[in-house]
């Protein structure tokens, strides 16, 4: 009988993963103070793992400047390869977590988005994809994708956020829009109505706001005379008329009869396939496209490309 030998493979000769681990929280941070609160120690500790790991290899990892850490060429090379050793470790961890039962995917984006475009569509994402529980986290603030506070997000703008996978959706524009019951016909004639405001965040690039609107019209704008004075002003100041932080709020008032707003094109179809809406007039002002993002890297795990393919083959519009 032939004796079976098992293949043993070599050892590994590696460095305590205390010792790696306490190098590459220093490196990322430049800073053994901050390593130790990353990883709950003292900063003793973490110079101690550091001088022990540079003895281990016979040559320093840091240039130790006045208040200042400095990686060496060999501080370079073993940082780049920890740190990306150690994200393959926590995308394999992250989803062996999520094999292990019915997943959760949450997906960020802002409310008028999420009221008009995602909510519509949940039922039909629970029929397709019934192994994951979808969290809708609704909000005008951007969430930190790399820092994991949202899986996926649905944003507008240009697509370009780094350290960021993208991909676009759907192209935005925003026109006048209003209730049938103004019988607005010509742009001259929004000197006699109010007009509806919405905030946009400031680092918008190309916001559609009603001053905007009148200089891409060619169109001047209204002035309107403030009550009790004899005084006029620019119709275009959100004071002039009304104004709402939350664009939900804003296509409220227009189907009321409140106003003219300057509303999503993406957004408003069904008000407009209705008739609750109407776009008089243009011209509809481009503000980019809605993409869906997510940290580069993540969008491959099983869950998170589920739903990403899933909401990428949905139709534009709402």
């Amino acid at each position: 009988m032939d004796e079976y030998i098992s293949p043993i493979r070599p050892s590994r000769r590696l460095p305590p993963l205390s010792s790696l681990r306490a190098f590459e929280a220093a490196a990322a941070h430049s800073s053994f103070q901050r390593a130790a609160a990353e990883l709950s120690v003292t900063p003793t500790a973490i110079s101690h793992q550091v001088r022990g790991l540079e003895a281990g290899l016979g040559q320093p990892l840091f240039s130790r400047l006045t208040r200042q850490l400095v990686l060496t060429p060999a501080g370079l090379r073993l940082f780049h390869a920890l740190r990306e050793g150690f994200d393959q470790f926590e995308a394999g961890i992250r989803a062996l977590r999520a094999s292990a039962g019915s997943a959760t995917v949450t997906l960020s984006t802002n409310t008028a988005f999420a009221a008009k475009w995602v909510l519509p569509r949940l039922a039909a994402f629970r029929q397709a994809c019934p192994g994951i529980e979808l969290r809708l986290h609704a909000s005008d603030t951007l969430v930190d994708l790399a820092r994991g506070d949202a899986d996926l997000a649905i944003r507008s703008g240009r697509g370009e956020w780094a350290g960021l996978a993208t991909a676009e959706l759907m192209a935005e524009r925003y026109a006048p829009m209003c209730s049938p019951a103004l019988g607005l016909r010509h742009a001259r004639d929004l000197g006699k109505h109010r007009l509806i405001h919405c905030d946009w965040q400031p680092n918008a690039q190309a916001p559609a706001v009603w001053p905007r609107w009148f200089e891409e019209a060619g169109v001047p704008q209204p002035r309107t005379r403030t009550p009790g004075t004899s005084r006029t002003r620019t119709r275009g100041a959100a004071s002039a008329g009304l104004s709402f932080s939350d664009e939900t709020h804003a296509l409220l008032a227009a189907l009321a009869g409140q106003g003219v707003a300057l509303l999503s094109l993406t957004l408003t179809g069904a008000e407009r396939a209705s008739g609750a809406l109407v776009q008089p007039f243009g011209p509809a002002l481009e503000t980019g496209s809605y993409f869906l993002a997510a940290a580069k890297g993540r969008e491959r795990e099983p869950a998170i490309r589920t739903v990403w393919a899933w909401i990428a083959a949905q139709p534009g519009g709402a």
